[in-house]
């Protein structure tokens, strides 16, 4: 049996599958990657099911000691510096690393979230069907941890044939197309919300992105709204006026109105947002 023994975690590295969907009745979250792409490229070059269990690491720091075996594995998403047995590998690469071997991540230049696959996939209890860490709900494996130790998946599977894949692209200015309403109506004047440059706020996570800039405002302040269902990428408009991006883990709306929801294509690129980082929004026609 193949372990990874984790030796450092950088500010936060979590267990993450493509989630758990099927359950918001119960009031669970679908949750999962925050880049699905990312992990699903990850997962795709070391031969697993694109859904397969990954590792979701926020600007690097990972150490990882490989135990017992070796074990084949590529870094996708932010491009991290990639150290395996003291030798540099780089990002978007296929490699194995052997028993003893320590594979390092270092900070990425830009982007926010790196996947690391492993062939066989990370072998953690699923919870309601999902190996996902759902941070607001709490469900799913814990933040990874010094000494922890995951087992390496078997894997029975014929081996993809390319090694290397192409370099992701992060502009230095996120844009993102957003489909208007459905409560678009409940502010004096939605069209600012693509008008404005907006800045990454330090307090985003993966339950949303804070967008910083010049409040909207609501027409009637003292309307009151139910709370309703929400979709990763809806774009809520708080009372403060200063938008928020809902992504993996987010809640139900909590009485806040929703005036766009950001095309699905497009909220894996707001996941790798930076905070500090320039973002705009750009209305497009809702797809029929």
């Amino acid at each position: 049996m193949t372990l990874l023994r984790v030796r450092r975690t950088g500010p936060l590295t979590l267990v993450e599958d493509l989630g758990r969907p099927g359950h918001a009745a119960i009031g669970v979250a679908r949750s999962g990657a925050a880049d699905r792409g990312a992990l699903r490229l990850a997962n795709r070059a070391v031969g697993n099911p694109e859904g397969a269990a990954a590792l979701e690491v926020l600007l690097g720091g990972l150490e990882l000691e490989v135990v017992g075996g070796s074990v084949t594995l590529c870094v996708t998403g932010a491009p991290a510096p990639v150290r395996v047995g003291g030798r540099d590998t780089g990002p978007s690469y296929v490699t194995t690393a052997r028993a003893g071997d320590v594979v390092r991540l270092g900070t990425p230049a830009v982007g926010l979230r790196s996947y690391v696959a492993v062939r066989g996939g990370i072998d953690v209890p699923a919870v309601l069907g999902s190996r996902s860490r759902d941070v607001l709900a709490g469900v799913g494996p814990e933040p990874l941890a010094e000494g922890d130790e995951l087992i390496v998946g078997a894997w029975t599977g014929e081996p993809p044939v390319a090694d290397l894949l192409p370099p992701p692209r992060l502009p230095d200015v996120v844009e993102l197309r957003v489909v208007r309403g459905p409560r678009d109506a409940w502010l004096v004047d939605a069209d600012r919300l693509t008008s404005t440059a907006w800045t990454v706020s330090g307090e985003s996570n993966r339950v949303g992105i804070r967008l910083l800039g010049e409040p909207l405002h609501h027409r009637d302040p003292d309307r009151q709204l139910p709370s309703e269902g929400a979709w990763r990428g809806a774009v809520q408009v708080p009372p403060g006026g200063e938008p928020v991006v809902l992504l993996a883990d987010h809640p139900v709306t909590g009485g806040y109105p929703v005036a766009g929801v950001v095309v699905d294509a497009d909220v894996d690129r707001a996941a790798q947002a930076r905070p500090g980082q320039q973002l705009r929004l750009r209305w497009v026609p809702a797809p029929r």
